[in-house]
């Protein structure tokens, strides 16, 4: 059996790993459209901030002659070509396969004219990072603004600030991580955020990126103008798949699978960013662009290719911010029914209960009991016995049993 694999990500090195766990004759063929051996983004931030490599090449440089795979980086593909079983690279080479895996993530985006300007940067994958941050270094300081204050955009601003440059954000929602916080989590990662000097413009949208040829400034709705020496267009992420035009796929805003990972067609899987499948909770469709949806679509999809039958159970909402200088949390839904609260200061918990059984919940400055938290949502245990005894940091250590 041959087995492509587009993508180097967390989810196309989990299918194979687990693959070749089980089969160590199957033809492994991974393809990456970067440079570098596979990755982990998650880490980025802390790889620039540290330079440590062991979480950002989280299975070793060397994991693909480990697995006696072949890999090809800097292969960027074209189209495929289904009733060939076959795919094209931009180079003009066609592949044939068995079996298809599309693991080819995603990037960041920002609606805005301009946004394809040189000196627009992106932060999502190693090779726009290691631009961004080569730029800022060469400048030794300067002015960065950013657009979009979403999980990757203050990420960024984070980062930006801790090697000294003087850093501008820009959010049209009147809040920080709108998708992922409540209002009231956020205004403590918002101010947070200014207390490392990050100017931060709420309820403020970019209408441009406007310059000579190269991003000189952004052009806000309001009509003024901010200027900066380098700017990071992060108001979204967008899954990479361009390439399946005219394919057959079905394809929304990343690619549609069922509760397998399996395509509409025969042969071919999807897993991680590209990704469009189901969520846990709510059951409705959605690209979960995270870690670790990425590794369990990947171990699933693999079980399928060794001929298991592998449900998936479901993608995860769920992302922890490890770079504010304080803890946060966030997982599942950000409001309920019943709202569970407890504060002291910047340590914030809060649950989020609808019939009885937790639905999200959001924890700053003081995370533990998030593992529980988040082990009694997924089983949709009763908690309503429990009231505010949720909230203690200690609850269920040693005396629920999972």
């Amino acid at each position: 059996m041959k087995v492509l694999i587009i993508g180097a990500g967390p989810a196309g090195l989990t299918v194979a790993e687990t693959l070749r766990a089980h089969d160590g004759e199957a033809e492994i063929v991974m393809l990456s459209a970067e440079p570098f051996a596979p990755y982990s983004p998650p880490a980025m931030v802390d790889y620039f901030t540290t330079g440590r490599e062991e979480t950002l090449f989280w299975k070793g440089r060397d994991v693909c002659d480990r697995l006696g795979l072949e890999y090809r980086s800097g292969a960027r593909v074209a189209a495929i070509r289904p009733a060939r079983r076959e795919l094209a690279l931009e180079d003009g080479t066609a592949l044939g396969y068995d079996r298809l895996v599309i693991a080819s993530g995603s990037r960041l985006y920002a609606p805005v004219e301009g946004h394809d300007l040189p000196g627009v940067y992106d932060f999502k994958s190693l090779s726009a990072a290691k631009e961004l941050v080569e730029r800022v270094r060469t400048l030794g300081g300067g002015r960065a603004l950013v657009v979009g204050a979403g999980f990757i955009g203050v990420e960024v601003a984070l980062l930006l600030a801790g090697l000294g440059v003087s850093v501008s954000l820009v959010e049209m929602r009147d809040r920080v991580m709108p998708r992922m916080l409540d209002r009231e989590t956020a205004e403590i990662v918002l101010a947070e955020m200014r207390t490392r000097g990050i100017d931060v413009r709420l309820e403020t949208k970019a209408e441009a990126f406007a310059g000579a040829g190269r991003a000189e400034a952004l052009r806000l709705a309001s009509g003024e103008t901010l200027e900066a020496d380098v700017f990071v267009a992060a108001t979204g992420v967008k899954p990479n798949v361009e390439f399946l035009e005219g394919s057959g796929l079905d394809v929304g805003w990343g690619v549609r699978v069922d509760e397998h990972l399996r395509t509409g067609v025969p042969g071919i899987f999807a897993a991680g960013d590209v990704a469009e499948t189901f969520d846990r909770m709510t059951g409705e469709r959605y690209v979960h662009a995270i870690f670790p949806n990425a590794v369990d679509q990947g171990r699933v999809v693999a079980h399928h290719l060794l001929g298991f039958e592998a449900p998936y159970d479901g993608a995860e909402s769920m992302n922890s911010l490890k770079h504010l200088g304080l803890p946060v949390m966030a997982v599942g839904a950000q409001a309920g029914h019943e709202e569970l609260r407890w504060r002291r200061g910047a340590a914030l918990r809060k649950i989020f209960v609808e019939g009885g059984r937790i639905v999200g919940f959001r924890l700053a400055g003081d995370v533990r009991g998030a593992g529980v938290y988040r082990s009694l949502m997924l089983r949709r245990a009763d908690v309503s016995g429990f009231g505010p005894r949720l909230l203690e940091p200690g609850f269920g250590v040693g005396a629920l049993a999972f």
